[in-house]
């Protein structure tokens, strides 16, 4: 008797599609060994395959996060970098007219600029965990791949 289990998956993006298939099974009457060591084998490949195909996913899943925290990042560099601007012309404007109202004002300016470099300082944080993780999981990718040509 030949059994064979097909699993199709799409990632969420539509880009990476992962197939996974278990390796037919074949069974005797009598030769419980064989049936044993195939079984064993069918299922070591199956979670091989399984293992590879999870590792697809979370890989394109951590790029997608690492591709928006990287565009978070670049958009964080821009704000700073205009509230920097803002803050240099309100100085001036402070210089040359140091009024109650400009001073409130520039005081709730450069409370929003610290809270944004605390922010973007977060987010750098956070982008080289991901570039951590995606490190990892490449690393762990090529040795799987280097272990299953070798053995194969």
């Amino acid at each position: 008797m030949e059994t064979s289990t097909n699993t199709h998956y799409t990632s969420p993006d539509e880009n990476d599609t992962v197939f996974v298939q278990t390796e037919p099974s074949s069974s005797r009457a009598g030769d419980n060994s064989s049936e044993t060591d195939n079984s064993g084998d069918s299922l070591t490949k199956s979670s091989d395959l399984l293992a590879k195909g999870l590792s697809s996913i979370l890989s394109t899943v951590i790029r997608d996060f690492d591709f928006r925290a990287q565009q978070t990042l670049m958009s964080q560099n821009h704000l700073s970098s205009s509230i920097d601007r803002l803050t240099g012309e309100l100085d001036q404007l402070l210089e040359d007219a140091p009024l109650p109202f400009i001073m409130q004002h520039a005081a709730k300016i450069s409370s929003v600029r610290k809270r944004v470099l605390s922010l973007n300082s977060l987010l750098k944080s956070i982008q080289g965990r991901i570039d951590n993780i995606d490190r990892i999981m490449s690393i762990g990718t090529t040795h799987e791949k280097a272990a299953t040509e070798g053995s194969g």
